[in-house]
């Protein structure tokens, strides 16, 4: 297992320990930024994640959300907002965000850890950005 890997995994682990049930997402992002992990890249609906960080790049293969041909959804913000705030508020899973996200028409995410910024995109370039706060961690970071 490399430096990035083992880093990523160790980071990933202590964030899981330390999660509030709801609001969790900027304590994930801060442990991850801690460990020095700049950016992570998903791509949907493979759900595909990249992390970059300061030890070379990760990937990371999650469940795909489809598994045929099917037409892209347009971009709509509205809808991408309402996934954000049901996510926000403790009220969906992360597979259901991922879901409800591709399904209004996010086909990538960038999560910037050191602008604490996640931009949204579509397939024609539209997008949607949300500044996350700075939170401080617990114990062992």
């Amino acid at each position: 297992m490399s430096k990035a890997v083992e880093n990523l995994l160790k980071a990933q682990q202590f964030a899981m320990s330390i999660l509030p049930k709801i609001g969790g997402f900027p304590y994930l992002a801060e442990a991850l930024r801690k460990a020095g992990i700049t950016q992570n890249i998903w791509n949907l609906p493979s759900c595909q994640s990249i992390y970059l960080t300061e030890h070379g790049s990760v990937v990371s293969q999650g469940t795909p959300l489809i598994n045929t041909t099917v037409d892209v959804p347009p971009f709509d913000r509205e809808a991408l907002i309402k996934a954000l705030r049901i996510d926000q508020a403790g009220q969906s899973t992360f597979a259901e965000f991922l879901k409800a996200s591709w399904e209004a028409g996010v086909v990538s995410y960038i999560v910037d850890f050191e602008k604490r910024v996640v931009t949204y995109y579509g397939i024609l370039g539209e997008s949607y950005s949300e500044n996350y706060p700075t939170v401080e961690l617990g114990s062992g970071d």
